[in-house]
């Protein structure tokens, strides 16, 4: 009975919880890298270029709720880190 708990335990391990825990740290890598002039998806599909990020912390460590200011169009927007979904590359100067 003990083996069968054990074996249940360990398929969630690596079909559910490990995958997620590595894709949480892809995510947070990659949102932690934004630089300035970066083009970026966010979870509410607004597509845009970083023009200004800005800490919120004391300590200067990046926090998923820095807020950041991207160009969308006309119109400047400030989301969190965590909100954004997708980063492209850098956009060329024309």
């Amino acid at each position: 009975m003990i083996f069968m708990y054990g074996a249940i335990f360990a398929i969630f391990y690596f079909v559910l919880i490990r995958p997620q825990q590595r894709q949480r740290k892809a995510h947070n890598e990659l949102v932690q890298a934004l630089k300035k002039g970066d083009e970026i998806v966010t979870a509410g599909g607004l597509v845009g270029e970083v023009v200004h990020i800005n800490p919120v912390n004391k300590d200067g460590a990046a926090s998923m709720e820095d807020r950041i200011t991207i160009k969308t169009g006309e119109s400047k927007v400030i989301v969190e880190r965590g909100r954004i979904s997708r980063v492209g590359s850098s956009t060329p100067a024309a």
